[in-house]
């Protein structure tokens, strides 16, 4: 009678981490408690696969949008850059200056040379600079974030003597992102914890839930100035270095949104 009541637990168990992966539960864990040997091994790795599986389906998108990028703008930029000096030398002509073509010709320019340095931009996710990791005190770097943005009110809690091996400049930069992202939904104050990963919140407009799935995909923005650049960039830039960039279905207790970042 144990033996198939044993039995009949490990078919839950089956069951049950099938379903959490089928929903993209990626946390999702069992106890070991009460198995043997084998089964505790074999239960904590499959407690580990869904977050294995998470890092793999994120990695595999990432590289997906860098290659669409790379031929995007490889085209565009192909078709405007003959648009921007045909137009500029039409604008060097005596039979065009003070003609009623001339305001079209600079509209033409003006809007190829708009559409190239927007362009630009986005070949930083398919042109992201080589990591220079080394170790990093958070307590030393987040007291200079802090120093940037102090009309904010900051909440930091469990970086002392924490350190972390990665590039400070691109940890900067993925920092920065969320906290102008942040301000930029409203947001007055910023939490900053690690248990052990890095926990970012605030306390500005929530993300909508229907645009939860997207805001990693380049190119996606809310906003009517945004390139939709800063998040796809932060979380390619996190898992160049063997980590990630997530936000977390529930938020810290007090903020509206909370993004985890895990380091390498």
């Amino acid at each position: 009678m144990l033996f198939f009541r044993h039995q009949r637990s490990l078919r839950r168990r089956a069951h049950l981490m099938r379903e959490a992966i089928r929903n993209h539960d990626w946390s999702f864990r069992l106890a070991t408690r009460g198995l043997t040997s084998g089964e505790r091994a074999l239960q904590e790795t499959l407690n580990d696969l869904g977050e294995i599986i998470h890092q793999q389906v994120n990695q595999s998108e990432v590289e997906s949008w860098q290659r669409l990028t790379r031929v995007l703008t490889h085209e565009i930029m192909n078709s405007t850059a003959p648009i921007a000096s045909i137009s500029q030398s039409l604008l060097r002509r005596e039979d065009v200056l003070g003609t009623p073509l001339e305001a079209g010709i600079r509209s033409i320019h003006a809007t190829a040379t708009r559409l190239t340095t927007f362009v630009e931009s986005y070949r930083k996710l398919a042109q992201l600079q080589q990591p220079k990791p080394e170790d990093v005190h958070l307590d030393d770097f987040f007291a200079e974030v802090r120093r940037l943005y102090p009309q904010l009110t900051w909440e930091i809690e469990g970086m002392e003597g924490i350190v972390v091996h990665t590039d400070p400049i691109l940890l900067q930069q993925v920092v920065m992102n969320l906290v102008k992202n942040a301000m930029e939904a409203g947001a007055t104050r910023i939490k900053v914890d690690s248990h052990p990963d890095l926990f970012i919140s605030n306390n500005g407009s929530p993300i909508p839930a229907s645009d939860r799935d997207s805001i990693f995909i380049p190119f996606f923005t809310t906003k009517h100035e945004g390139t939709g650049i800063g998040l796809a960039l932060s979380r390619q830039i996190l898992m160049r270095q063997g980590g990630d960039l997530e936000l977390m279905e529930q938020p810290e207790t007090g903020y509206t949104v909370t993004f985890k970042l895990t380091l390498s």
